[in-house]
């Protein structure tokens, strides 16, 4: 079993994380909330958000997750051995970015050239052919955030294999204010433009935010591509199932909002909020706690320690079924005044309300699924397996994409969100059957006991929320999203110690850590 060290090492490093990502979430809300006065869910957003589509794709694919997946288990073997050409590290670092640079910069270019025809053909054909200009141009500037975004991410797996979480944890918080000085500076002037000369801001400050912490582990750049270190050729061998997994989970965003594009103006947008109000407990629950465990994780595979591997992966997914169900509860019973709280101002009406209430509802059905993919899949990235996860992703994105066609005219953009939903649940129901059979169970009588004791607190948490609503339903939106929020939680709270659900009582640890 895990030290009590190491437990409280992962849940002061988790409480830390969950403290910045939240601190990262409400900032996100103040970018949002200042976009949604001046934007609503018109066309210029809709042609904003679709402009992120395909630059996103490119960095997830590159250097995003797939590069931190690969590279964090091979730079910390070499850490760990100490070779004498290259004992820090320092070199395989310098050939991975600079081999990383050379990539991103040419499809970037490529990407450039061909704007028009990939945003015409792919990622918004049901756009009017003037949003669709826009749409093009706006994703030329935004691959220069792609690029910078590539080296950042670099600097950030370094720091976590040296267990740093604390300055890649505050970079998207830099990033955010970007955006943000962008909207309320730059708007005026540049129109959606603003947003974008924002973007790119924000992403070089999340680069130069985490340079300190390099400085402080001694960097030590070479410009070299280092094409005959075998190191790099694993971690290119390693990326490329993972690479393919990225690039179905992206095939299905692209479906999405393709077929999103086609429901008329304003729906990318409600669909693209709804998402980013689901994010908010998804990555405070399940990125905080994927990312912190993730090293714990390649360390008991390494050491071939099943039975500790096995039963961390079981109570890290009762913790996290302890918190996502009443968030997932939360969202569908306070969406909408929580809605008119943070965007009913400026060109975003009540109509805007009532489409990314049907988005939200729908994206919060999603959001347990999220979460325990965050940790279920680096059960198998930990024992350097990325293939299971990959072909898992693929029998989601063929449910997802038949879903998609079959809903997305039923039931708008929250059909969408309903597919990615269920598509999810199945993957990750596929990858703990086999990670059951790997690992000699997965402890699913614990954990469907903590999920059915968390369901029926959660589902007194809700009843009690939906009566005060019922019974106060004068009170202005931030009211009942505040007190309604109190009830939630304290209901929540009090059923489920009642109950029995065990995992409750480390969420002060949780949140005494993170303060």
């Amino acid at each position: 079993m895990l030290s009590k060290i190491r437990i409280n090492h992962i849940i002061r490093s988790t409480g830390i994380l969950m403290a910045a990502f939240l601190a990262n979430k409400i900032l996100a809300i103040g970018r949002q909330i200042v976009i949604a006065r001046a934007f609503g869910t018109g066309a210029e957003y809709d042609a904003f958000v679709a402009a992120f589509r395909l630059p996103d794709i490119l960095f997830l694919l590159i250097s995003g997750g797939a590069l931190g997946t690969a590279f964090i288990p091979i730079l910390s073997e070499r850490l760990t051995k100490r070779p004498a050409d290259d004992p820090d590290g320092w070199r395989l670092t310098s050939g991975v970015l600079n081999t990383l640079l050379l990539v991103v910069i040419a499809i970037s270019i490529i990407m450039a050239l061909f704007a028009n025809p990939l945003v015409e053909w792919i990622v918004a054909p049901g756009f009017s052919p003037e949003i669709q200009d826009l749409t093009a141009n706006l994703m030329r500037l935004t691959l220069i955030s792609t690029i910078i975004f590539s080296v950042s991410s670099l600097v950030g797996a370094v720091l976590h294999t040296h267990q740093h979480f604390i300055l890649p944890a505050i970079a998207p918080l830099i990033y955010n204010i970007g955006i943000m000085a962008g909207a309320l500076f730059l708007v005026d002037d540049f129109g959606v433009y603003g947003l974008i000369w924002g973007a790119i801001l924000g992403s070089l400050g999340h680069f130069l935010i985490q340079v300190p912490g390099l400085l402080r582990y001694g960097v030590r750049y070479r410009p070299i591509f280092a094409w005959n270190d075998p190191d790099l050729w694993h971690i290119a061998r390693l990326m490329g199932p993972r690479v393919l997994n990225i690039v179905v989970i992206q095939v299905n965003f692209i479906v999405m909002f393709n077929l999103a594009s086609r429901l008329g103006e304003g729906s990318v947008s409600a669909l693209d909020y709804g998402w980013d109000l689901m994010q908010m407990p998804q990555t405070i629950i399940g990125s905080a706690i994927g990312i912190v465990l993730f090293p714990t994780l390649s360390e008991l595979a390494a050491r071939n320690d099943i039975a500790t591997l096995r039963h961390t992966l079981a109570q890290t997914l009762r913790i996290m079924l302890a918190l996502a169900i009443p968030a997932m509860v939360g969202l569908i019973v306070l969406g909408r005044p929580i809605i008119q709280v943070m965007f009913e101002r400026g060109e975003f009406g009540p109509d805007s309300t009532a489409a990314v209430y049907q988005s939200l509802q729908f994206w919060a059905l999603a959001l347990i699924a999220h979460c325990a993919l965050e940790v279920v899949n680096r059960v198998f990235y930990a024992q350097k397996d990325t293939i299971t996860p990959f072909l898992s992703s693929v029998v989601s994105m063929i449910i997802n994409l038949g879903l998609a066609l079959l809903l997305y005219q039923r039931l708008l953009a929250g059909g969408l969100a309903l597919s990615n939903g269920v598509a999810v649940t199945v993957e990750v129901l596929i990858m703990l059957v086999i990670a059951h059979y790997r690992l000699n169970g997965v402890e699913a009588g614990s954990i469907a006991n903590t999920l059915l004791l968390t369901l029926l607190s959660a589902g007194a948490m809700g009843g009690a929320v939906w009566a005060f609503i019922t019974f106060f339903p004068m009170l202005s939106p931030i009211f009942i999203a505040a007190f309604g929020g109190i009830i939630g939680v304290a209901t929540y709270l009090l059923v489920g110690l009642a109950v029995g659900v065990k995992e409750i009582r480390l969420i002060p640890r949780l949140v005494g850590r993170g303060a």
